[in-house]
This record gives structure tokens, sequence and C-alpha cells, in this order.
């Protein structure tokens, strides 16, 4: 589903104070604070330039970017101060991953699981808990292999999967409870 963004104006990069400007000019990508509009932000792109013996990189505009459109459907992070909220007290079903960075087949996964969180918008809620940064959650939950994926339901432990599955396996658990 696409939404429509409003037209602002924004005020080039010399209006605003010296260290931001500097900031813009030069950095790649710069944030700049936009007090009404949260989430945009202005991506400053630059070019190589070679002159003879001299190569340099120039400032060549910018435009500015909706940092929700990157991160609206995709798993979000639950962390154990975050579980209760995010997960237990939800009023859609929960799909949540548990996984650990140095796991290769929950690499393997996170793209399925962020396909899903897509394909699921508004009728599934999606998110990762990294299993060496909130044990307590995991441990709860008698997590002893990564990836396992669990799905809740009204707070409640409604189904797991253990493993890099495919992504026809977790959709048809997904479905179950729609």
């Amino acid at each position: 589903m696409a939404g429509v963004l409003e037209t602002i104006a924004v005020p080039r990069a010399s209006v605003f104070t010296s260290a931001r400007a500097d900031s813009l000019v030069s950095g790649c990508r710069s944030n700049v604070s936009f007090s009404q509009f949260k989430g945009l932000k202005v991506q400053v792109s630059q070019s190589k330039v070679s002159f003879s013996s001299r190569s340099s990189s120039v400032r060549r505009g910018g435009r500015i970017v909706c940092e929700a459109q990157e991160t609206a459907v995709t798993a979000g992070a639950v962390t154990d101060k975050t579980w209760k909220s995010l997960v237990i007290e939800s009023d859609l079903p929960v799909l949540v991953e548990f996984w650990a960075p140095w796991c290769g087949p929950c690499r393997m996964i996170h793209p399925i699981i962020n396909e899903l969180a897509q394909e699921y918008a508004g009728k599934f809620k999606f998110f990762q808990l990294n299993t060496d940064e909130s044990p307590s959650t995991a441990s709860e939950y008698g997590i002893r292999s990564i990836p396992t994926v669990m799905i809740f339901k009204g707070g409640e432990k409604k189904d797991a999967v253990i493993g890099a599955v495919p992504k026809a396996t977790l959709a048809t658990s997904i479905e179950k409870f729609l």
C-alpha cells in the first residue's frame, strides 16, 4: 500500500547553522532535524571527480528521504524490556524470530521474515529477539536452538518453528492465526 507524502519546503543547507552546514558538506549521508516532520532526512550524494593527478569527492546536491519507508515493513527489534508491551499486549498476532548475530541459519531466514512482514503488514506484527542481548525472554520460552520462530496471539504462545525453514512453512503457520 503506497501513501502520499505532503510536499514540504526545505531550506538550502546554507541556512542551517554553520556546524550543521559543515556536516552536510563533509559527509555523504547526514541527518538534518525537521521539527515537524519526524522520520525525514537529507541524503547528500557525492561524486568522484578526477583532475589529472588528483581525485576528490564533490557534493552534488541531495534529496529528502523518508526513513519510515525503509523500516515500516521489516521486523522490528524486541528486547527483554519491551517484550511485554510489544508482544504480550499486542492487539494483533505476533511472529517473533529468536536469533543471534553469529548464527548462519538466522541470517538466511532474516530476508524471509522481512518478506512476510511486508506481505502481512497490518494483519500480523513481526519482531526479532537477539538471544545474546535478551537471554531472560529466550530462557523463559525454552529457546535451545536458533533460529526459532514463535507465534503469539492474545499474549499466549501458539506455535513454534525451529530452524531455517522455507517461506511456505512460515506462511502456513501464520495463516492458521489470522
